[in-house]
């Protein structure tokens, strides 16, 4: 089977590993634009059920990728000068290049090929050269576009603004702190993920954002400004770029998952917000739900058949949920006249994924403080 892919990060790379494990004859290509030590933004998250995924796929990349993992269980709110740590929560962060560069080596170890700064200029003929052509190619995917008629995408741009840094400053567990200056509320999310950096992804409200003037800002600027704002939480620590801007994200949707040979997978496919991180484990995911469709069927047409009709249903559900972590953070400013116990209560629950009981059986001591402090 000739397979070609659009797109080397996270989701193209592994269904290639998948696919050229399950059959060695496999002919398998990744074309990717950029070069291999190119990446953006900084570390990503795995929840414990997502590795145990990765774990059962290919032992071999999750062995590599876990040992440069760092865990932690607690997610700590913080607003003004308290923190609550909310435990029993099971998260691991890696560095998006070490990520990539493991399954590099992975693919490269399978014999699968490997082409950078690869631009396609005519999908068709690469199309016609393959009797599977993977659409893998993210958020502006250009095979999406291509083929949108077929896809029916729907892509909505949401209001708040926000920006991917890195710092050195480590946060040990998943950290959302709240802080307010003149212009109005930010919101940081923040994570380690390894042994000297932590990711830090600032997002404000388009009312923030014009009262800050940060659209008349550049780069350096808009560090220093950031930096002011979350002074007591960086600790004199520097916040690092990696081109990093100011930018919307985008709520993809498509109403067709595939049409004759042609599929799409992770943000080509679907988004959702990273407030809920899980941009590259839903495109990871995808890759195996994929690769165990044509485990189960040689012919393609079933193969994309059965990877729509079983997958996408969950996806709908991943999405609804991260719509409603999406839309507190975008209403933050309605939250934040709450007790600190009780706004971390209610970012706990805000996508519906974790209810009052399941909150309990994480973390009882937190939950009977909130029940008193209510009560």
């Amino acid at each position: 089977m000739r397979i070609n892919i659009i797109g080397g990060g996270p989701a193209g790379l592994y269904f290639a590993i998948l696919m050229k494990k399950a059959n060695p004859a496999n002919q398998i290509t990744v074309h990717e634009r950029n070069g291999p030590d190119d990446t953006f933004g900084w570390g990503v998250v795995f929840s414990g059920r997502t590795l145990s995924n990765l774990r059962e796929a290919d032992a071999e990349s999750h062995a590599e990728i876990t040992r440069l993992f760092e865990a932690w269980d607690n997610v700590d709110v913080v607003r003004r000068y308290e923190k609550i740590s909310v435990r029993g929560n099971s998260f691991s962060g890696v560095s998006r290049l070490q990520l990539l560069k493991t399954l590099q080596r992975r693919a490269e170890q399978l014999r699968v090929s490997l082409l950078f700064r690869s631009e396609i200029n005519d999908i068709d003929l690469l199309r016609a050269d393959c009797h599977l052509l993977v659409g893998a190619d993210g958020i502006n995917s250009t095979v999406r576009q291509r083929f949108a008629e077929h896809f029916g995408p729907n892509l909505s741009v949401r209001s708040n603004r926000y920006i991917w840094y890195g710092t050195n400053k480590l946060f040990p567990g998943l950290t959302l702190t709240f802080r307010e200056n003149e212009a109005g509320v930010f919101s940081a999310h923040s994570y380690k993920f390894n042994r000297t950096t932590s990711t830090f992804i600032v997002e404000c409200d388009p009312q923030t954002w014009e009262q800050a003037e940060l659209a008349t800002m550049n780069e350096a600027d808009d560090r220093a400004y950031v930096e002011q704002v979350f002074a007591l939480d960086l600790q004199g620590h520097s916040l690092l770029s990696n081109n990093s801007k100011w930018i919307n994200f985008i709520l993809v949707k498509n109403a067709r998952w595939a049409f004759e040979n042609v599929v799409l997978m992770g943000d080509a496919l679907h988004t959702a917000h990273f407030s809920i991180g899980s941009g590259t484990k839903l495109a990871m995911e995808d890759a195996i739900a994929l690769a165990n469709s044509f485990r189960r069927h040689n012919d393609v047409s079933r193969a994309l058949l059965e990877f729509e009709s079983t997958r996408k249903p969950y996806i709908e559900d991943y999405q609804a949920a991260a719509l409603e972590s999406m839309l507190w953070f975008e209403n933050v400013r309605q939250y934040l006249h709450l007790s600190p116990i009780e706004l971390a209560y209610s970012l706990m629950i805000r996508s519906g994924r974790v209810d009052h009981e399941e909150l309990k059986k994480r973390d009882p001591a937190f939950v009977a403080t909130y029940e008193s402090a209510i009560s």
